[in-house]
């Protein structure tokens, strides 16, 4: 019995001097607490409104934690048919997830549209060249274009269809600086490197480094559509559910569009 209170006292005074000190004591999880780590592969152009949305999300799920991996969608793809451990996968472009969904690689009855853009030509903010449309590109005082590469970037896929629709394409060309992203095409822009380039009216609406001179006419390109899915293989499929589940609430939703982006239908 005098042990005990010998012990007990040792822990009291204990406590004491960690909370003196400022210290915080280590509690161990009880046996049956259960955390998800869950990775979300995002187009590039995802990246700001999905960081605000995070901590809603966490709070609102204490027991899942989310990690991201934005890029472009076409790498994100090859990342996921490479057996990259992706839970949820959202696309800039219908293009990626139709390939993967060929090769069983993502849950069918979880794929949705969740968001739609528009695209924008931008130009840096002090820039004089008088630019006010596509068209205008041909002027040969624009000597650089910002695009994303085509194959893997969709808002470069979706530029190629603008000039070609303009009957532009082939004059453009040659001026060309290709991008490995969206972001990486916004950034040629605003250090300069590039005249002009080609991203979404959402990546110009964050920068305060360039402006939007011109926005395409919907019917220049494919509709600009952001498709979200669980990925097959995914060991955490239950949480990525739910956090998809989660980006199509009210609260999400006014990030987006707060963001420039438009909900899709």
């Amino acid at each position: 019995m005098k042990r005990r209170r010998i012990l007990g006292f040792l822990s009291a005074l204990l406590t004491t001097l960690l909370l003196a000190f400022g210290l915080k004591m280590v509690v161990p999880m009880p046996a049956n607490a259960q955390s998800t780590t869950i990775l979300i592969a995002a187009a590039a152009s995802l990246q700001e409104a999905l960081k605000e949305i995070d901590p809603l999300f966490e709070t609102a799920h204490k027991g899942i934690t989310v990690n991201y991996n934005f890029a472009a969608s076409g790498p994100l793809q090859q990342q996921i048919e490479q057996g990259a451990p992706v839970d949820l996968y959202i696309s800039a472009a219908t293009r990626q997830m139709d390939a993967l969904q060929q090769k069983n690689l993502i849950l069918t009855d979880t794929r949705r549209n969740l968001l739609t853009n528009t695209l924008a030509l931008v130009m840096p903010r002090n820039s004089t060249i008088p630019v006010t449309s596509f068209q205008q590109l041909t002027n040969p005082s624009i000597k650089k274009i910002s695009v994303g590469e085509p194959r893997s970037v969709p808002a470069g896929q979706y530029a190629a269809e603008v000039f070609k629709n303009l009957g532009i394409l082939d004059q453009l060309q040659p001026k060309f600086v290709y991008g490995n992203s969206v972001r990486n095409v916004l950034g040629s822009v605003e250090s300069g490197n590039a005249d002009a380039g080609v991203v979404y009216a959402t990546d110009a609406k964050i920068s305060n480094q360039v402006k939007q001179v011109a926005i395409a006419a919907s019917n220049w390109h494919s509709p600009i559509v952001y498709p979200m899915a669980v990925i097959t293989a995914s060991r955490n499929q239950q949480a990525a559910r739910t956090y998809a589940q989660f980006l199509s609430n009210p609260q999400a939703q006014s990030i987006f569009k707060k963001y420039g982006f438009g909900i899709a239908q």
